[in-house]
């Protein structure tokens, strides 16, 4: 595939949005590979629900199940099965909600929690050993493009 510079397909708005897909997608598909293994942490791997879940409730601090399936755009029921396997797997607590009894509020255990940051750990240092085999412009090219792709992502 040509590069955008070369005037090539990828030069075009559709040719570019083709290219970002597959780059995207095989980065994604890759760091995926290097998710927990079985016994690691927990009982068997997270799901990429289950773990964007886990991510969720511990980035927010704590959310109630409503706001985890808003959040996560899935169905209240769905959301149920993935936090009863959270709270099997003690990654989260329910707690009553300060306000109003007929909720819980969910929050990530210190378990959970160390999931995460061992998860993350796992991968930021297999990007940064790729990273480091780039060139400095290579390197520049991606921090100017790291905000665009995040502002694609939240669109």
């Amino acid at each position: 595939m040509t590069t955008p510079t070369t005037g090539g397909p990828a030069a075009s708005v559709p040719g570019l949005a083709e290219q970002l897909r597959i780059s995207i997608a095989r980065l994604s598909r890759r760091l995926r590979t290097l998710r927990s293994a079985p016994g690691d942490h927990v009982p068997g791997p997270l799901s990429l629900t289950q773990f964007a879940a886990l991510a969720a409730i511990e980035r927010h601090g704590s959310m109630t199940p409503r706001e985890l399936a808003d959040h996560e755009k899935v169905q209240p029921p769905s959301m149920t099965r993935v936090i009863a396997f959270l709270e099997e797997r003690g990654l989260v607590v329910r707690s009553p909600h300060p306000t109003d009894g007929r909720q819980a509020v969910l929050s990530a255990t210190e378990a959970g929690a160390t999931l995460l940051r061992e998860e993350r750990r796992r991968k930021e240092a297999w990007l940064s050993r790729r990273l480091g085999e780039l060139t400095e412009v290579e390197r520049e090219i991606l921090r100017q493009a790291a905000p665009i792709i995040d502002k694609l992502s939240r669109s």
